[in-house]
């Protein structure tokens, strides 16, 4: 019996229509590589379990008690990107240094244009709050991978894939800010990697409110052109100022 699949990955979803209950996680893996490049041993399907546990490669596909399309999502990377990550950064001029920025990239969020836009954002980016702003707090918004989410990671759990002591941080951190989590993809997906590392049900901090690539606006410079406005959190430097104001105005006062 066929077992139609979604597959996100890249910002990207991938239909897989051709395989049946009868195959395993690892035909499964096969066929993902040839739809992404991605190798298996390189691969990490997030949501595929047995009795709680990440489902193994030998594991058929009709054992995991999947419905017809449903969606899950792949972490991994090709083997060239990693070669690119691993390897020297080459001397790149269009790369923005947030902690020696240009005079240039640091006026763009007192530009007219940009303002506008940031006004029209503001106005209509809905904000899902999930849990009220507490009196006297001030606002920590955390991005979602390398910061808390190891997504180059080899591992497949939650537990795994999440920095070493997130929840003790966040614990701590909660005791004088409250919290969001913004990230430059889909909302969903945030949703499903907050739940995957326990973040969105912990009891001992909550998360007031996510942000998605929907808040966020592109600035156009001479020399850099389009740059995408994606560091809420930067601190010691200008270089997030818009962003920053997109995403404090969004956030309901004290």
């Amino acid at each position: 019996m066929a077992l139609p699949i979604i597959v996100k990955w890249g910002g990207q979803e991938y239909s897989v229509t051709t395989l049946s209950e009868d195959d395993t996680v690892l035909d499964l893996k096969q066929f993902l590589k040839t739809l992404t490049g991605v190798l298996p041993e390189r691969q990490k399907l997030l949501g595929l379990k047995v009795k709680g546990k990440p489902a193994e490669n030998d594991v058929k596909l009709g054992a995991l008690k999947l419905k017809p399309n449903t969606k899950i999502m792949m972490m991994g990377t090709r083997e060239e990107s990693l070669e690119d990550v691993l390897g020297p950064p080459p001397d790149n001029d269009d790369v923005v240094n947030d902690f020696d920025i240009e005079d240039e990239v640091v006026e763009v969020e007192n530009r007219e244009e940009n303002l506008l836009k940031i006004s029209r954002r503001v106005k209509e980016y809905k904000v899902e709050i999930l849990n009220p702003p507490r009196e006297g707090k001030k606002l920590l918004v955390l991005d979602v991978d390398y910061t808390l989410f190891d997504h180059r990671s080899c591992a497949e759990t939650g537990v795994e894939l999440m920095r070493p002591y997130l929840h003790e941080f966040l614990t701590s951190a909660y005791e004088d800010y409250d919290i969001v989590i913004w990230s430059a993809t889909n909302m969903k997906w945030i949703e499903a990697k907050m739940k995957e590392l326990g973040v969105s049900t912990n009891a001992n901090y909550k998360i007031t409110f996510m942000l998605d690539s929907a808040a966020m606006i592109t600035v156009h410079t001479p020399r850099r052109g389009l740059i995408d406005l994606i560091s809420p959190c930067e601190t010691g430097s200008s270089s997030g100022q818009g962003f920053r104001l997109v995403l404090f105005t969004l956030g309901p006062s004290t």
